[in-house]
């Protein structure tokens, strides 16, 4: 699955790597491996625990049909569809980490096994209605939905506001800055949103000395490239 309108946005990833590549005086190839050597450093930490008052929500990236011609463009592509769009389940502690994982789906037997394993029993996880979270046990967790299909955003500390805002944060880096990314490598981007995210009130020393720290190692092509 490809993100977006591919002719015209891989034109656009090309003019990006062009630039780098002639800033840096390396080939575009060469780039692209430093580009994501570097997005490699932002990888997620899988021992995260979130708790507490606890955010999920799902955004679905891609999909931009309306600057397509009329003859190239999907039918029902809108609001979960998956045909020309990759989604991507979000987990944000208020206060706190964020977590966000590029997913196959978001069937309830996709989005349960990732809250167990990222947000502490007991916690109160705050949704919207969709039915994904219907398997959620009160036994595990305190589950707060506000209902968006009737209008309903705010009710009470009831919300899903701060996931929402980082999910419009991501798109910006990606449609703005990137204009394009195929699914396979979607999650490195992704992992490059949250860590800016989940360091918003680092200075720039402590970034680049916990960047430095992970870049010590070595990191070939070929780890590069393959991505599961």
């Amino acid at each position: 699955m490809v993100l977006g309108n591919v002719s015209y946005l891989f034109a656009q990833e090309r003019h990006f790597l062009a630039s780098v590549s002639r800033d840096l005086g390396v080939t575009q190839k060469t780039a692209w491996n430093i580009l994501h050597k570097v997005r490699s450093l932002f990888a997620q930490d899988d021992s995260v625990v979130l708790e507490q008052e606890v955010e999920c929500d799902e955004a679905y990236i891609g999909g931009r049909e309306k600057n397509k011609h009329e003859s190239k463009k999907t039918e029902k592509t809108q609001g979960r569809s998956l045909k020309t769009k990759t989604p991507v389940f979000g987990m944000i502690q208020r206060g706190g980490k964020l977590v966000a994982i590029k997913t196959q789906d978001t069937m309830g037997n996709t989005l349960s096994p990732i809250i167990r394993q990222f947000v502490k029993p007991n916690s109160r996880i705050f949704t919207d209605e969709y039915i994904g979270y219907n398997s959620l046990h009160e036994s595990e967790y305190s589950h707060s939905v506000v209902h968006h299909g009737a209008n309903e955003f705010v009710d009470g500390d009831s919300y899903t506001n701060t996931i929402e805002g980082f999910w419009g944060q991501l798109k910006r880096s990606i449609f703005g800055i990137y204009h394009f990314v195929s699914a396979k490598y979607l999650q490195r981007y992704v992992d490059e949103s949250v860590f800016r995210y989940n360091t918003r009130k680092w200075d720039e020393v402590d970034r680049f000395r916990h960047m430095f720290e992970r870049s010590i190692g070595k990191f070939t092509y070929e780890d590069v490239k393959n991505v599961a």
